[in-house]
């Protein structure tokens, strides 16, 4: 296996809005924990957004464009580990609030 990064992270969107958001907020979470991005490609298109952090490289796809490139078949040999999307229920909150009482 050639050396090019330790772990690749593959995902993808269903349009060139959803892979924006998606590289945005990975972005966001390695700032916050302190992981500098090397370099990054694809940004204005959005078709492949490459995120290198060095040891580990990120590719977001838009659907179609994976579907295409099949990067996962050029990296077949290569151990994998997939995840399930976590889907977040609309209107429910984490973490409960304590009832104010008001002093009258």
């Amino acid at each position: 296996m050639p050396s090019v990064s330790d772990f690749f992270l593959i995902a993808s969107g269903t349009s060139t809005t959803q892979v924006k958001a998606i590289a945005d907020n990975i972005i966001k979470v390695m700032r916050e924990a302190k992981q500098r991005l090397w370099h990054i490609e694809g940004e204005r298109e959005a078709l492949w957004i490459l995120l290198d952090y060095g040891d580990v490289v990120g590719h977001i796809f838009y659907d179609e464009t994976r579907r295409f490139y099949r990067l996962e078949r050029l990296w077949a040999d290569a151990p994998q580990q997939h995840f399930k999307e976590l889907k977040r229920k609309r209107g429910v909150r984490h973490a409960k609030r304590k009832k104010r009482t008001s002093k009258t």
